[in-house]
């Protein structure tokens, strides 16, 4: 095969799909240093506008290649789809996936917001025309059922149920932002790229998040220590710039719904790094669960193949 013949199509989808699972585990380890840098004191507005604060610059980088990359400048219309999808995907889903980090352990956090699959695939079958296959519903089940394992097992162990329902309903409210950003980006990045939209939409949350930090806190919340700043940064390079961008590429080449299903890795991942570096409990019921959900990824895999 010479280098300039095409891609083979069918390998496309393996590509997107493993995209799809880099962003998973990226944006699993998220939950991870956001209750690590908890345990400094730090509050969840001075967080995020430091995760932020820290990728703009790469978001920037990556705005400047695409435009100069694109065909055509982007219009008013444009801008507006970009500020919709910065304002929901990557500042309203962080600001309450943060709080809600706050109320619940890292754990039940991923858990729950393995929700936004079914809400991504469910709205796309509705609003977008996106048919719902039996194996879609089969992976959708089977993932769930493990999910809902886990959740039991973690319920069973708290002591404060006022907390996880507080905690549970920020995170909530966080998937379904989130799923709202991967229909949209799914019928922005056709037209616009994945890079100019990942760059742009992510740089408007990043202007939010700090925005917001301005109006609700004093400059000296900034005063973190150390290891606040290590864990903000961390979490800007591999669990924001990296898994944002490949959770784009991804949705240009397979779709939303099959992308919004290889979340399902993100509890396996967040549920053995809580327990290995959070000391988070693990039982059979969680490693059943965890089972189920690799297993339903796996039928979404094949389908897709």
């Amino acid at each position: 095969m010479s280098p300039a013949s095409p891609v083979p199509s069918e390998r496309l989808p393996l590509a997107g799909l493993a995209l799809g699972v880099l962003a998973a585990v990226g944006f699993s380890f998220k939950a991870i240093l956001v209750k690590l840098a908890y345990r400094h004191g730090v509050d969840a507005e001075t967080l995020l506008a430091l995760r932020m604060l820290f990728s703009l610059p790469f978001f920037l980088f990556m705005g400047w290649q695409g435009s100069q990359r694109a065909t055509a400048p982007l219009g008013w219309r444009d801008w507006r789809a970009l500020c919709l999808l910065g304002l929901s995907g990557y500042y309203l889903a962080s600001y309450l996936d943060f709080l809600g980090l706050g109320y619940i352990t890292a754990g039940l956090e991923r858990l729950i917001l393995f929700a936004y699959p079914s809400i991504v695939v469910i709205l796309s079958a509705m609003f977008l025309g996106k048919p719902l296959t039996r194996r879609a519903v089969a992976a959708l089940v089977m993932c769930y059922l493990g999910v809902a394992f886990a959740v039991a097992h973690d319920l069973t162990l708290s002591g404060d149920s006022a907390e996880v329902m507080i905690g549970s309903a920020l995170v909530f409210g966080s998937a379904v932002a989130y799923a709202l950003y991967l229909m949209g980006n799914g019928q922005v990045v056709g037209r616009l790229g994945s890079a100019r939209v990942t760059a742009w939409a992510s740089t408007v949350a990043c202007a939010l998040s700090i925005g917001q930090f301005l109006l609700l806190r004093p400059l000296g919340a900034l005063d973190q220590p150390w290891q606040v700043y290590g864990l903000a940064l961390a979490m800007a390079a591999f669990s924001t710039v990296l898994p944002i961008w490949c959770v784009s590429e991804a949705i240009r080449r397979i779709g939303a719904g099959p992308v919004a299903l290889t979340g399902s890795l993100g509890p396996v991942v967040t549920l053995g790094l809580g327990a290995l570096l959070l000391d988070e409990a693990i039982g059979l019921a969680q490693l059943a669960g965890g089972a189920m959900v690799v297993g339903g990824v796996l039928v979404m895999a094949r389908g897709k193949r």
